[in-house]
């Protein structure tokens, strides 16, 4: 959404001056694109991690502004709620080791901002939805004290003009309603970047939301929200339904949310940010001095920051992103696909898995979205967030014979036809093989045992309730027992379900 947003009242010639900008934000992008402006391929991937702070009880903390003054470290910026961090990775060159250096600096990161939490009795907690946030910890009151996080919560409530519904349906059924988007901030995410070269780009993008559903499939770890169990990965219902600016009107005559998974293949990246142009309203219409057009024609680059700022606001599982590095622009596909966690070795386990698969998917002869109905890669996405390691997916068949699509078993494709594929496109870009096998090892192993981190709370939870904890006590001591594996780091397929037995005194 950008760092430098100021709050302040729109009137309508604000609306209309940006719509303006924006329009000429897209016409200077297509100059960039038709001039091959762009940035020559580095291979560089990037990484960010969202967090939440809970104390040794489990229960979150409200304390994001204290805990980073205490980090005091430009790696760390706040996030929507009090309870959010978020932890930046510089840029990285895919290859070699890549992957257990990244490993190493994650471990050093949180250990120190663990170690700072702890001054103020909170701790870092790496799960996308903390099990045991309440309804009453997300209301406007607890939103991130920075200023745009609560102008873009007034435009969005203004825009929807209504309390927020939230109604998703799973093993259990939750039902409420929210003043504001805060229920947002639950979702704590993994951010996978992959700077691409515009001829490249539309390839990168398919064959990422191609790759999604697998990517969700072995790595859910949102079962719970406000004491119910629903999704195994609860945050893409949750975050659509708690950014939704159409009343129940505008939902039945098929506007589009902003929380979007996207409704076809693309062949540039310009389809993209021309739709977000088209089909999404302006929320934040900021004008920047910049005259986009003037500055190309004085062959300089634009930043075209009307256009960045309404990208950011569209919030898309596989989003583009233009931005400028050293004087040059560059283009990256942002994947928001994942839930932190459970472990370090998880996330990185995750990544790995996510850059092979989308290199041997974009570099296919007959490649996959040519073969499966975009209505297919976006139900097998909603599978794979409701049922997790169990869903089963519509795929293209494979063989001699093949032609059309059938049902599979999510573990059975990521384990026979995905993790070889990754493992070839971790071998394109470099990485040795001791990092290729023991990160895809992690996700063989999760298929092997049926086991993500969702699973795993869940399981733990239901034998908690079973041995007489009330719910709100199984929760809490579930949250606990992963905050304990989690600082442990063994990847999440080798923890034990449920609670330690108390040791007995004497």
């Amino acid at each position: 959404m950008g760092e430098k947003v100021v709050a302040g009242p729109f009137d309508l010639s604000d609306r209309q001056r940006y719509r303006e900008k924006l329009q000429k934000c897209l016409a200077g992008l297509e100059r960039l694109l038709a001039e091959k402006r762009f940035d020559r391929p580095k291979n560089l991937m990037g990484l960010e991690i969202e967090l939440n702070l809970a104390g040794p009880d489990g229960m979150p903390k409200m304390l994001n502004g204290q805990v980073l003054e205490r980090i005091a470290s430009r790696d760390f910026q706040t996030e929507l709620a009090m309870f959010n961090l978020e932890v930046n990775i510089a840029p990285h060159r895919l290859g070699d080791r890549v992957f257990d250096r990244l490993a190493e600096e994650l471990r050093t990161s949180l250990a120190y901002a663990d170690r700072k939490a702890g001054e103020v009795d909170a701790g870092i907690v790496m799960t996308g939805i903390l099990p045991t946030l309440g309804r009453d910890d997300l209301v406007s009151s607890n939103l991130s004290e920075v200023d745009r996080y609560a102008l873009l919560n007034d435009q969005i409530v203004a825009a929807r003009g209504e309390d927020f519904r939230l109604d998703i349906e799973g093993v259990e059924h939750l039902r409420c309603t929210s003043r504001s988007i805060v229920p947002e901030a639950a979702c704590t995410s993994v951010q996978l970047h992959l700077q691409v070269t515009p001829d490249r780009f539309a390839d990168v993008w398919n064959a990422a939301q191609a790759a999604s559903a697998a990517q969700i499939a072995v790595g859910a770890n949102s079962p719970f929200l406000f004491g119910h169990e629903l999704w195994r990965e609860s945050r893409p219902p949750l975050f659509l339904q708690a950014t939704d600016t159409r009343p129940p009107e505008l939902q039945a005559q098929g506007v589009r949310p902003r929380t979007w998974f996207g409704e076809r293949w693309i062949t540039s990246a310009h389809d993209l940010f021309e739709e977000n142009l088209r089909y999404f309203p302006p929320l934040l219409p900021i004008c920047d001095d910049e005259e986009p057009l003037e500055v190309l024609d004085a062959g300089g680059v634009p930043k075209l920051a009307e256009l960045v700022l309404h990208n950011g606001t569209v919030y898309r599982w596989n989003r583009p992103v233009y931005d400028i590095a050293d004087g040059v622009p560059h283009l990256r596909v942002e994947n928001r696909v994942l839930p932190a966690g459970p472990t370090i070795t998880d996330v990185i386990a995750n990544a790995a898995f996510y850059y092979g698969l989308v290199r041997a998917f974009a570099e296919e002869s007959r490649p996959v979205w040519t073969r499966l109905p975009f209505e297919a890669a976006e139900a097998n996405f909603d599978a794979a967030c409701r049922y997790g390691i169990d869903a089963r997916f519509t795929w293209p068949r494979r063989g001699r014979y093949g032609g059309g699509t059938a049902e599979v078993d999510a573990v059975t494709l990521v384990r026979d036809e995905l993790l070889p594929l990754a493992a070839a496109g971790l071998d394109a870009w470099g990485i040795e093989a001791a990092d290729r096998d023991f990160y895809l090892g992690v996700i063989e192993e999760r298929c092997r045992k049926r086991v993500n981190g969702a699973s795993w709370q869940a399981a733990t939870f239901h034998q908690a309730l079973e041995k007489g904890h009330g719910r709100e006590e199984a929760l809490a001591a579930t949250t606990r027992r992963y905050a304990e594996l989690m600082h442990a780091g063994e990847p999440v397929h080798t923890w034990p379900v449920g609670l330690p037995e108390p040791v007995p005194l004497g």
